[in-house]
């Protein structure tokens, strides 16, 4: 555990008192240390060796150790910290769990304006469907289920194709690793829900020659759980694209039916206005001042009031998440539900796939169990799917299986502004910039709660606290570009999935574009400062700033970026030797194993994926279901000659 005394005048010195906030104390180093121990300890582990970074930068530039140094001098080793390539990441580890311990507190949300959490609503009336839900944990161990398919993953992809099975009178049962998670779980506390919603805590990354992390939400629901709702079709260039590669039925109008569909089950619409908020307002007066293009987003959230929690789970359940979408609707048409089970294995009887077994999650001992199925539908995600097929020795006859990766690399700026915002109770990601969409670049927002974004800002002493001081004075916008580069995902017998991506000179170049296109709109709109997370440009005063940051070339590695649209690591072709899943979503080399999920899409998308994934399930569940038309009358005939 780390030292006491050292983290109490880090503390002190980083988050001194402000006008309202009266900085950190005790309380918070004794936070701070309970996050390292309980909830970061793979952090926890390496935290005493950033202390070490710190004393040897303060004995170099100041021939004393941190905590002997005055606070003028022990602000300027941070200071060196912050400019350097990598001790820049050293001050960004010392500082997070301080920060968290800091801003995770209703005192520090009350003297800012800002809610801390939400009230549980009353439990809600129990529906039939919930009897078709089972905890795995509280079967026998060594028992064996049976099917007509499993579904492994409740998300964009495993969930409508579940829907669309079970509504077709197969028997169907959907399988979670994670929990089955409702809004009696969702407080509004962005901190818990990271650690009980996201996958380790939200740290799963790509590494390369910048370290990108990629959100993964972890319970029934899957990433749609803590995603924006954000909702668009496939733009018709990339379809076209897909077409003139061999796979003529997604192109034209292929997937329009389904894409019907998804919408009217989401209740795809923009959000109102009340909901936007001043965010929408500010961006659509930037925009209108530069002549660009602009457009509220269409979101899966209706009846939304703008409480600005998409990503940590609605607490009206108005956004249509799967978990209070597709698979209710899945249920109510018969398929079961079993939470709390990790499929390891894919059963094989020759030259086709018989099943699943894994083993539970839950609470107690973990237990194997198998499913028996007639076909199986894989859904576990870009960055699972690969590895779990790779475990199992299948897919792999391409040697495309995990490669292919592309991931709509992002980030976003703060703007603040004279006038009171307060974006935190708006939605989140609800308005967006479609000027430069051509270009590869889509610009939509991007705001997060009061702790999230102090952790997200860089900055630490006098001027960062004045900053936080004024959160209700600004708001954050993003963008995220349709990536050039491919990554790959190698799958580990242990923890996550072990990713691989590098920007290409094309992404970076956009992606510094990006931030000076936001840039211009914030200043447009009348910001004061804007704040970019990029080294050696961290705060923005006017548009001389913003064009001596378009003449310079910064390297992807000085821009902290993030990723939330995994794609392509299994997909979808014509030939089997450059691709892993044909047209029908079937594995190349073995028969009854089906993938549907964000992996088989065949290209970056330049927007946000989930409908299209949507989408593309429920027309794979045409093709399963006449696979299991055949595979049942097959056995029916078998059955009357043994007779």
């Amino acid at each position: 555990m780390p030292d006491r005394r050292t983290l109490e005048i880090l503390a002190a010195t980083a988050l001194p008192p402000g006008r309202v906030l009266p900085g950190a104390a005790a309380h918070t180093v004794t936070r701070a240390r309970a996050l390292l121990g309980e909830v970061m300890p793979a952090v926890a582990a390496g935290y005493d060796r950033l202390l070490l970074a710190l004393d040897a930068c303060s004995l170099i530039a100041h021939r004393a150790r941190f905590g002997h140094l005055p606070a003028a001098k022990r602000l300027d080793v941070l200071a060196r910290l912050a400019r350097g390539e990598v001790t820049r990441l050293v001050l960004r580890g010392l500082l997070t769990p301080l920060k968290l311990a800091y801003f995770d507190d209703p005192s520090v949300h009350a003297a800012l304006g800002c809610r801390y959490a939400v009230a549980p609503p009353a439990p809600p009336e129990r529906r039939r469907w919930h009897e078709r839900i089972c905890d795995a944990s509280t079967l026998a161990d060594a028992e064996i289920l049976e099917c007509d398919a499993v579904v492994v993953g409740t998300g964009a992809g495993g969930a409508p194709v579940a829907k669309a099975l079970a509504e077709r009178g197969q028997a169907v049962l959907l399988v979670e690793e994670g929990p089955l998670f409702t809004r009696q779980d969702f407080t509004g506390r962005a901190l818990p829900a990271l650690q009980a919603m996201y996958r380790h805590g939200g740290t799963t990354a790509a590494f390369g020659n910048t370290i990108i992390p990629i959100p993964l939400g972890r319970g029934v629901g899957g990433t749609t759980l803590v995603n924006s709702g954000t909702c668009f079709r496939a733009p018709p260039p990339v379809l076209a694209a897909w077409a003139d590669a061999g796979l003529a039925p997604l192109g034209g109008d292929g997937l329009s039916p389904f894409y019907e569909q998804v919408e009217a089950v989401l209740g795809v619409a923009p959000s109102t206005t009340a909901a936007l908020g001043a965010p929408a307002r500010l961006v659509a007066k930037g925009c209108d001042a530069l002549g660009w293009s602009h457009h509220a987003l269409a979101r899966n959230a209706p009846g939304c009031d703008g409480q600005g929690l998409c990503c940590f789970g609605c607490p009206t359940d108005a956004k249509r998440s799967t978990n209070v979408s597709w698979v209710p609707l899945a249920l109510e048409r018969g398929a079961q539900l079993m939470t709390g089970f990790e499929v390891r294995r894919i059963l094989r009887d020759s030259d086709r796939v018989v099943g699943v077994a894994g083993v539970t999650t839950g609470a107690g001992a973990p237990k194997c169990l198998t499913v028996r199925a007639r076909v199986v539908v894989l859904a576990c995600g870009s960055l699972l799917t690969p590895g779990l097929l790779e475990r199992n020795g299948l897919g792999r006859t391409s040697r495309q299986l995990g490669r292919n990766l592309s991931i709509h690399p992002a980030s976003a700026a703060l703007g603040v502004f004279a006038e009171e915002v307060n974006a935190w109770r708006t939605v989140p990601q609800g308005y967006a910039i479609d000027e430069f969409a051509s270009e590869g670049l889509y610009f939509e927002g991007a705001q997060m709660p009061l702790d999230i974004t102090a952790v997200s800002l860089t900055g630490f002493g006098p001027a960062y606290v004045s900053l936080m001081e004024r959160f209700s004075r600004t708001f954050s916008f993003g963008f995220m570009v349709k990536d050039s580069s491919r990554g790959r995902v190698r799958g580990r017998r242990q923890g996550g999935p072990f990713i691989t991506y590098f920007v290409n000179e094309a992404d970076r170049a956009r992606l510094q574009r990006g931030f000076a296109l936001l840039a211009r709109v914030y200043f447009a709109a009348g910001a004061e400062a804007v704040h970019l997370p990029v080294l050696g440009f961290e705060r923005l005063e006017s548009l001389a700033d913003v064009e001596r940051f378009e003449r310079a070339t910064v390297p992807v590695r000085h821009m902290d970026l993030t990723a939330y649209h995994p794609l392509g690591t299994a997909r979808m072709g014509v030939e089997p030797l450059r691709s892993v899943v044909n047209v029908e979503h079937e594995v190349h080399d073995v028969n009854n194993l089906f993938v549907c999920d964000g992996s088989v899409v065949p290209s970056s998308l330049g927007v946000n994926p989930q409908v299209t994934i949507m989408a593309m399930s429920l027309r794979a569940a045409e093709g399963i279901h006449r696979r299991l038309e055949r595979l049942q009358a097959r056995e029916r005939r078998r059955g009357i000659a043994a007779r």
